[in-house]
């Protein structure tokens, strides 16, 4: 499979790509741990099928330590014993946030009360964010039928930094 077009061809979307990669170290510097970063990431990816981003959340989650059964249990999260009950609460939030148009009311009070329960305001307030930030990437990288596979962890560090 071969994108349709490559976005880094486009200084538009190269000025725009830094200031998102700016955006996410601003996330970076939360105290949400890293791994529940990653997981978010790697779910609203699968959800909104970019295999490019699934590709740099599992490669990235794997340089910072996560293990290949976690991050093979993302997609059946709710049937896995593997995610503690804040993960949980943070792949809701992430699915409710990602699947807005699946529901009536967006996130649910349940889900956000379970969020409540495990995050403080700042780390909400970086799950805010990350949904937001990692739908917009997916959606770039769908829309441009951008492949996963050839990502390598630090990649985009290196390029946009």
């Amino acid at each position: 499979m071969d994108a349709r077009f490559n976005l880094f061809d486009s200084q538009t979307v190269m000025k725009f790509a830094k200031r998102l990669h700016s955006a996410g170290s601003v996330l970076e510097q939360s105290t949400l741990p890293k791994t529940t970063r990653e997981l978010v990431q790697l779910r609203v990816s699968q959800i909104n099928g970019c295999g490019f981003c699934v590709d740099v959340h599992v490669k990235e989650a794997a340089a910072a330590g996560e293990t290949a059964l976690r991050l093979g249990l993302v997609a059946v999260w709710r049937e896995a014993t593997v995610f503690t009950e804040a993960e949980r609460a943070a792949l809701a939030l992430a699915e409710e946030g990602t699947r807005l148009a699946d529901a009536h009311h967006g996130v649910s009070d349940e889900t956000w009360a379970r969020a409540r329960e495990h995050y403080d305001d700042d780390q909400l307030g970086t799950l805010v964010g990350l949904v937001a930030m990692i739908n917009a990437a997916n959606r770039m990288n769908v829309i441009v039928r951008n492949p996963g596979g050839s990502y390598e962890p630090g990649m985009f560090a290196a390029a946009l930094g």
